[in-house]
């Protein structure tokens, strides 16, 4: 058996800086176990290198592919009532996780959203602790201030208004002329206002965290040893302390030894390892046939993720996506909400210029708005403690009343936005955007959907009756933006029958105080009760931040990084 200091179970962001940091000293034998294919430098699929992400967020060949989860909230009024439907959940299965199939977007949280975790029983986790960590991440190309790193391993930049195409320059307009203050910097000082959305990516191509911490420098140090295609399917233990994992790699079994084994295969994947390996609610476990080695009722609960909902628009030619821009998104407002006692910067809106890769996608503009300090939980259990297959995932997106009043008065934004004199003539016929199962379906890279995309924009610009036609009746999925603005109840219907997660599932096994009965992780990300076994990705965050979580879990990995190398 081979023995390593550092086993870390999965390549993705966390993974991937734990990686590079621990072998950066020499001494520390570290192994690296990814399941999906690898991204070294020379052989980094072209999917994964472009800047527009639109196609390799759909491509099978980079996903967890049968996991499914419910994103609608339960009616706990009525035990008897089904479950919400299951849909596809786009989880990165490939060297740099997430950031390998993301949109790049590049950014932080409020200050508040790093106090609020030292509130919540993380010890060392307040925005002073966190913010040098973020720093360390980055190198950004525009700024040189004291909110930004210039040595870091991931680019950071933005397209300013001379890169907007017309969609951008028009939303910007009606953000400004509705009082909103530009703000330069996303990533600067927090406060209300629209920016140029701040993203990981240099020469138009996107830097993921395996890209940019998995460089051909690092791979060639002799301590580090990196092994894609490989799934994890046992933690091996003696009593409490972990000593090793099983591994299927290309169908063979392989047994590693390690002084420590760290999870790093977020917030979905790193509870369904514990509770397969005895560790979680115990009344769960034994429900599942699973032998208790540990028990700890926090493993799996907490899940959060950022509630959206997107509004489409048929866009003129004139201000569409240029060709020579890749990036589709461009512009972003931060706003505070003022309801249910939320922080200041609780809500996003983006305005996006290309809806998907394909021909009607290029002809529909839309705007992207989330709940970005969200409040709703839900759980992550087993639905059988095989490895193969995937756990049961239960969002509840909206379940907290604050959640969907939110996004309800997101929603009746959103369309003032779409109906502002600035969109005259950039947009027309706005409608509600469900993330639908046929939408998915269309948006997969297939011959089929490219003609018939085709031949579906030909109609959409050939003549309005044919447009309205096609957007009522093949994309567009229940009520009309004025159904939506008459009807307080149709509109919370819609929301609740619609809303879905923007990949930033997260919470799972949290970070607390020893006090804490739920509490999953130290502060070091040591999982409680046991020895040689730590989690670090998003799932020690005690609750979500207002940002895409990508940095976030950068930092977090940059952070328990050195905790590890300290000894702690």
């Amino acid at each position: 058996m081979n023995e390593f200091d550092y086993i870390i179970v999965g390549g993705g962001s966390a993974g991937s800086v734990l990686a590079n940091r621990l072998s950066a000293k020499s001494a520390n034998k570290v192994l690296l176990l990814e399941a999906g294919i690898d991204t070294p430098h020379g052989n980094i699929p072209p999917e994964v290198h472009n800047s527009y992400p639109g196609t390799v967020y759909f491509d099978p060949r980079f996903h967890w592919n049968t996991l499914k989860v419910s994103l609608q909230a339960k009616e706990h009024n009525r035990p008897e009532a089904p479950r919400p439907p299951i849909r596809k959940y786009e989880q990165a299965r490939v060297m740099g996780g997430g950031s390998s199939i993301n949109g790049q977007l590049a950014n932080r949280g409020a200050p508040n959203d790093y106090d609020d975790w030292g509130r919540q029983g993380a010890e060392g986790w307040s925005w002073e602790k966190c913010f040098p960590y973020f720093k360390k991440v980055e190198r950004d190309m525009d700024f040189a201030d004291d909110y930004h790193g210039k040595e870091g391993r991931i680019p950071v930049r933005r397209l300013f208004q001379e890169d907007w195409p017309g969609h951008a320059h028009a939303v910007a307009d009606a953000f400004a002329k509705m009082g909103h203050k530009y703000l330069p910097d996303q990533n600067g000082r927090w406060e209300d206002g629209y920016f140029p959305v701040s993203i990981s990516n240099i020469y138009d191509r996107r830097v993921s965290a395996a890209i940019g911490y998995l460089d051909p420098a690092t791979r060639q140090r002799p301590n580090l040893t990196i092994q894609a295609e490989t799934q994890v399917s046992e933690i091996l233990f003696d009593g409490l302390k972990a000593t090793g994992v099983k591994a299927v790699h290309r169908g063979q079994t392989q047994t590693f030894g390690a002084r420590e084994v760290i999870l790093c295969t977020g917030a979905i994947h790193s509870p369904a390892h514990l509770m397969r390996n005895g560790i979680g609610p115990a009344g769960h476990l034994r429900d599942k046939g699973i032998e208790v080695r540990h028990g700890l009722p926090g493993v799996g609960q907490n899940l959060m993720e950022h509630p959206a909902l997107g509004l489409a628009a048929f866009l003129h030619p004139r201000y569409r996506q240029p060709e020579r821009i890749k990036r589709h998104i461009h512009v972003g407002l931060r706003y505070s909400s003022g309801i249910g006692g939320a922080p200041q910067g609780d809500m996003l809106m983006i305005q996006i210029a290309k809806s998907t890769w394909h021909q009607v996608g290029w002809r529909l503009g839309s705007l992207l708005m989330s709940v970005y300090k969200s409040y709703s939980t839900g759980e992550v259990t087993l639905d059988t403690r095989d490895y193969r297959d995937e756990p049961i995932v239960d969002f509840e997106l909206c379940s907290d009343r604050r959640d969907l009043d939110r996004m309800m008065d997101a929603y009746r934004r959103a369309i003032g936005v779409y109906r502002h004199p600035s969109l005259a003539g950039v947009v027309e016929t706005p409608f509600p955007a469900a993330y639908s199962d046929r939408v998915r379906a269309f948006a997969q890279v297939t011959t089929k959907n490219k003609v018939m995309t085709q031949l579906a924009g030909w109609a959409m610009d050939s003549n309005a009756k044919l447009r309205d036609y096609v957007i009522k009746n093949v994309i567009a999925e229940g009520p009309t933006v004025d159904d939506l603005m008459r009807s307080d109840d149709v509109l919370e219907q819609f929301i609740r029958e619609n809303i879905h997660g923007i990949w930033h599932a997260s919470c799972t096994n949290r970070m607390g105080a020893d006090s804490d009965p739920m509490a999953v992780t130290t502060g070091t990300g040591r999982v409680r009760g046991m020895m040689g076994l730590r989690v670090c990705d998003a799932s020690i965050m005690p609750s979500v931040p207002c940002a895409n979580t990508n940095f976030p879990t950068l930092m977090t990995a940059e952070k328990i990084a050195d905790h590890i190398l300290a000894g702690q």
